[in-house]
């Protein structure tokens, strides 16, 4: 019986895919987007009362809600003069008929390491100012990122999410008072040292599209995300799917992440009222 089933699906999405296809080689895609167009972002920030920061970013259909609680815990053996950050994201069942209840499934775990490393690589925080006493005692943020309505492209909001809670947190204060900490009763905001922000591609057949949605996602011959920072350097680049890449294509793409986090980025301050500098 599988073997009579196979086939037809292969059919259907073949019949998608040229029906995808033959629009992009007229520039066009079938929710009225040019090739390399993002969906509309949203940015909602303070949404969770018992959260340290929490955020809410929309980017089309796909919703995403990022949510940091802080403890205080020893550093790292290797970095006992930092503080920590861990990232976790989960594909909730309700988002998508795709997505099954239980713990984080491999697609859960890729999306937290892109947004992990996309925030690492750039060096967002000073995470020696995170740090309390040597060897010790650190602040160590929790960062969760929950899928909560799936459109496709989840990597660049949970990024933009992330991003937003940490810009916008109130993480209670701690002071050390003869070797000991003690809480203040105060509250910091931590400073962002640079704003990365990612831009996923889609490949189809010889045509490259920008954030590709739901259907589109379902017959891409090949996805990669590209992360980047507010100086065009490259942080990230993650590959989640079978199939090559011509190298002018690949170029091709660079170029347009640069662009398009750039303009993530202009939304991300403007919206946030908040710059680098």
């Amino acid at each position: 019986m599988s073997t009579a089933i196979q086939p037809k699906k292969n059919i259907t999405a073949r019949i998608v895919q040229d029906k995808i296809y033959s629009l992009l080689q007229q520039s066009k895609r079938l929710d009225g987007r040019g090739l390399y167009d993002m969906r509309s972002i949203t940015i909602t920030t303070n949404l969770i009362e018992k959260a340290d920061g929490s955020a809410l970013v929309t980017l089309g259909g796909t919703k995403i809600l990022a949510g940091i609680k802080t403890e205080i815990g020893a550093p790292y053996l290797d970095r006992p003069d930092e503080g920590s950050f861990t990232i976790n994201a989960e594909l909730l069942p309700l988002a998508s008929i795709s997505f099954e209840p239980g713990p984080p499934d491999e697609r859960g775990v890729e999306l937290a390491r892109v947004v992990d490393r996309s925030i690492r690589e750039s060096k967002v925080l000073d995470l020696k100012k995170l740090c309390l006493i040597e060897g010790e005692k650190a602040y160590i943020l929790f960062i969760d990122i929950y899928v909560l309505d799936y459109d496709g492209n989840y990597y660049d909001p949970s990024l933009i999410a992330a991003l937003a809670a940490i810009a916008t947190a109130r993480i209670p204060e701690y002071k050390v008072v003869d070797g000991k900490i003690q809480k203040t009763g105060a509250y910091f905001t931590p400073k962002l040292q640079s704003l990365p922000f990612t831009v996923t591609f889609g490949l189809i057949k010889d045509k490259l599209i920008v954030d590709p949605h739901l259907e589109e996602e379902s017959v891409l011959d090949v996805s990669i995300i590209i992360g980047v920072d507010e100086k065009d350097n490259i942080v990230s680049i993650q590959k989640n799917s079978p199939g090559l890449i011509p190298e002018h294509l690949l170029t091709k793409m660079i170029e347009i992440a640069i662009e398009k986090a750039r303009e993530i980025r202009k939304i991300f301050c403007e919206k946030l009222n908040i710059s680098l500098d």
